[in-house]
């Protein structure tokens, strides 16, 4: 079990009510991906000219990868895709009930399809895919080498996500409106905009908690349009220190410092005047940076041994997931502050949610 590292301050004894939670409380859309995960060797990286830590698109040299890594490999099946990995550590979090989080986005009518259903059912998340037989099921092949993973995603079907086949239609809508707390990564803006747009002008006019996440420094230099067009409804920003130093400079905010561009961040035009933006920064081993009112706030990452931890694979989502789960249960916090790190793969990157047994009170009102 971990310890609290010297000298860092202890988390302050907060009295949480309980919620009665209730399904589909917690709505997410986005690309789903069927994760392909294995342990691969430097010579397979080098064959596929990939990185040992890095995610990419696939392109057309990379088509074989798929099949070679299933076919040489032992591999895992995931329901995966960064936005639909949150909410499956956010219902993982809260446990019961089940479907609590909702997660909209478009697959194949194929075998990959099928377990990708599969999976994310037995993560008893309520997924409403909107299914097409023009595209294949979207993939990612997670190539393990030691604690780093190399993503190569195939997004395929993923991309064919259409606002009026299945966000407009009066069933899904009313999942949508159901919800309290909506969560977007920014890879969805290479595909469906306008969908966001909707659910999020929606957020703002009801005065929900509206989410986005910058993903990956190619979306806030390729699709900073989209990006912006979002922003200002967005009430939760999510980023890691390389994403937020890309955001910084395609935005003209002249400082490398991480503390100001989440202060610059927050302070971007917003519609919703009820709700100040909270800005949320990680920075792997090192502090996370929070933006509450005028403060900036800094939370330490308790200190684990590189022993103990399995990859690094959907580390930021689950951290996104972590922090949704306490805003939705209070029990869920609870359970944060007594994770411990583990080597089993039911739970996940639990560990990349530590940090938050410490922000959550301040990220949702309870400090």
């Amino acid at each position: 079990m971990w310890t609290m590292a010297e000298g860092e301050p202890k988390a302050k004894k907060i009295k949480l009510e309980e919620k009665k939670l209730s399904q589909n409380a917690l709505f997410g859309m986005g690309n789903p991906l069927l994760d392909i995960s294995a342990v691969v060797d430097k010579d397979f990286l080098d064959k596929f000219g990939l990185k040992s830590n890095d995610q990419i698109l696939a392109e057309d040299k990379h088509k074989a990868l798929f099949e070679e890594i299933i076919k040489k490999s032992k591999v895992e099946y995931h329901a995966g895709g960064s936005t639909q990995n949150s909410m499956k550590i956010a219902q993982w979090m809260i446990q019961e009930p089940h479907r609590v989080a909702t997660f909209f986005g478009c697959i194949g009518t194929d075998k990959f399809g099928e377990i990708l259903k599969k999976k994310a059912e037995e993560a008893h998340v309520d997924t409403r895919y909107y299914e097409q037989d023009e595209e294949p099921t979207g993939t990612c092949a997670a190539c393990i080498t030691g604690d780093n993973r190399s993503l190569v995603a195939n997004l395929a079907a993923a991309n064919c996500y259409k606002k009026d086949k299945h966000l407009d239609l009066e069933e899904n809508w009313k999942l949508v409106e159901k919800a309290k707390v909506y969560y977007i990564a920014g890879f969805f803006l290479t595909v469906s905009p306008e969908s966001i747009l909707k659910v999020a002008k929606h957020a703002s006019e009801h005065n929900k908690i509206f989410s986005l996440n910058l993903s990956a420094p190619f979306i806030g230099q390729f699709f900073k349009k989209q990006m912006m067009e979002v922003m200002p409804y967005v009430d939760i920003l999510f980023g890691n220190e390389t994403e937020a130093a890309t955001f910084a400079r395609e935005q003209g905010f002249e400082t490398e410092d991480i503390e100001e561009i989440a202060k610059k961040a927050q302070d971007l035009p917003k519609v919703n005047k009820k709700r100040q933006r909270i800005v949320v920064f990680t920075q792997g081993k090192d502090g996370t940076i929070l933006t509450k009112g005028d403060k900036v706030m800094t939370f330490p990452v308790l200190e684990i041994d590189p022993s103990d931890i399995v990859d690094t694979n959907g580390a930021g989502d689950a951290f996104v997931g972590g922090n949704f789960s306490s805003a939705q249960s209070a029990k869920a916090a609870v359970i944060l502050q007594y994770v411990f790190i583990s080597t089993e793969r039911s739970a996940p990157n639990c560990a990349a949610s530590i940090s938050i047994s410490i922000s959550a009170p301040f990220l949702y009102g309870w400090a």
